[in-house]
């Protein structure tokens, strides 16, 4: 991971201008989702993630700085964390945490207390 949790690791693989809504997210143990959406915005980039099954769609806040590598051939992100921790942060609701900082502040917290 990077020093900033919200901004990319320079080994990533991240291209900036990537569009990586559809790409599966790769826990350090296995399968968690799915990109729905992602943002390049500088010193605050992060992924949201659907972890959810079906139709009962649960979302999450990846930062950026959670990300090991971007692999565009298989069209994969692989986190630097488990399954276990993405299931217990904070839920991502998009008509209320779009834009909040004090979310925002909230989700850098859990992370940087799960850093590698």
């Amino acid at each position: 991971m990077t020093d900033s949790i919200w901004g990319y690791h320079p080994t990533s693989g991240h291209v900036e201008g990537t569009d990586l809504v559809g790409y599966k997210v790769e826990a350090s143990d296995g399968a968690i989702g799915k990109v729905d959406k992602h943002s390049e915005d500088f010193d605050s980039s992060y992924l949201i993630v659907d972890i959810g099954v079906w139709i009962f769609g649960r979302h999450v806040l990846l930062p950026a700085g959670t990300v090991k590598r971007v692999d565009r051939a298989e069209r994969k992100i692989y986190v630097a964390l488990t399954q276990e921790q993405i299931r217990r942060s904070p839920e991502f609701d998009r008509a209320k945490h779009v834009g909040d900082v004090d979310y925002h502040d909230l989700v850098g917290g859990y992370y940087q207390s799960h850093r590698a």
